[in-house]
């Protein structure tokens, strides 16, 4: 009874958009792809919507080839960034559409509306023109449409992208309560994003899509902890995880002129050059610490962010508050070394801060 996918390749005019992409899905549970821009995030999404049809490989949904099965019967709904929504119509109107091609009766169908707009929390906003509702009440409703339609595949494409920051916070916090608690147990839910924070709030399974290949699978907590690679440790982290070429020795971990005490998970690691990876986070203002120029300082929410360089040496320091700073001033820093991952030459996690890696 799962959505199967095996070996999905898609490449228009010879370039993958989806290379080898294989997948099993099971009803009931949340997944996320997360991607950057154009890491085929969109055609995985529209392929199984079958919008899209794959060049090789095989689709199956409750044991069934679901490639010959015509878009109109495959009972998967689609909520787009882009706030789809049809302006001449009411919001009731709105969710009603796709129900009226379905021939039920006019209870079951204002039924499943008034379910949707509660669990939207849209009651009360049934006649008013979508041109009169802000950008997060125009995503409810096309989210509310979908879930109305009762699909057995709920697929989300970016759809708190549009938003503005604090928007984006709040419907993050309501797209969580949706999925815990107003979708049925026979729903395939798919989220896209290129929001490492989402996948962590959202906490399902997670994909790592990247130029159209998956790079990992595993729960948000895997992914986050244990970093196959240093492109799964870029994209899986924003700002992307700070990479530093560098050395280990008996005492210390030496980045061209930087050196750092070893630290305890780190003191079996064999003696050679690494890529070290470490959080914005983990890097923090302190005057006993390494003195950096600011590059740049940008303020993002209540945060700010300092771009340091020391030498070639360049990180990115997450503070936790909003402050002023002026570009080439002088700040120190000090890694919090017990936070360290290390990737090989092949850019392989060696080691991670949480206990797991690949050798």
């Amino acid at each position: 009874m799962n959505l199967i996918g095996k070996n999905i390749t898609y490449k228009p005019d010879n370039q993958f958009h989806l290379n080898d992409v294989s997948f099993d899905f099971k009803k009931g549970n949340l997944y996320t792809i997360l991607g950057r821009t154009l890491s085929g995030k969109t055609t995985f999404l529209k392929t199984i919507a079958g919008l899209l049809n794959p060049d090789t490989g095989e689709l199956f949904f409750e044991d069934k080839d679901f490639s010959k099965i015509p878009v109109w019967e495959r009972n998967v709904a689609m909520v787009y960034q882009q706030f789809i929504n049809y302006p001449h119509l009411n919001v009731y109107e709105n969710i009603i559409f796709p129900l009226k091609q379905r021939k039920l009766s006019e209870e079951q169908i204002k039924m499943d509306v008034e379910d949707a707009l509660k669990t939207v929390g849209l009651v009360g906003f049934e006649n008013r023109k979508i041109q009169e509702l802000s950008g997060g009440q125009q995503q409810r409703v096309a989210l509310a449409r979908s879930l109305a339609k009762k699909a057995k595949i709920l697929l989300l494409d970016e759809p708190l992208v549009n938003l503005d920051y604090k928007l984006r916070e709040q419907l993050r916090e309501e797209f969580k309560r949706i999925f815990s608690e107003g979708l049925s147990q026979d729903t395939i839910l798919i989220y896209s994003t290129t929001d490492p924070q989402e996948v962590m709030e959202l906490n399902g399974e997670v994909i790592v899509l990247h130029e159209g290949k998956v790079l990992q699978k595993g729960d948000a907590k895997e992914i986050f902890e244990n970093p196959k690679n240093l492109k799964v440790a870029e994209i899986s982290n924003d700002p992307p995880m700070n990479i530093l070429t560098g050395s280990k020795s008996s005492d210390n971990l030496t980045f061209e002129n930087i050196s750092i005490n070893l630290p305890a998970h780190l003191k079996d690691l064999k003696s050679q050059n690494y890529y070290f990876g470490i959080r914005a986070s983990e890097i923090k203002l302190d005057k006993e610490g390494e003195e950096f120029e600011i590059e740049l300082a940008e303020i993002s929410g209540s945060e700010t962010l300092l771009h340091l360089k020391k030498g070639n040496s360049k990180v990115i320091a997450l503070i936790e508050e909003v402050m002023n700073f002026k570009i080439h001033e002088k700040v120190k820093v000090k890694f919090n070394e017990n936070k360290f991952y290390v990737f090989n030459n092949n850019e392989e996690l060696v080691s991670s801060p949480y206990g797991s890696h690949n050798g």
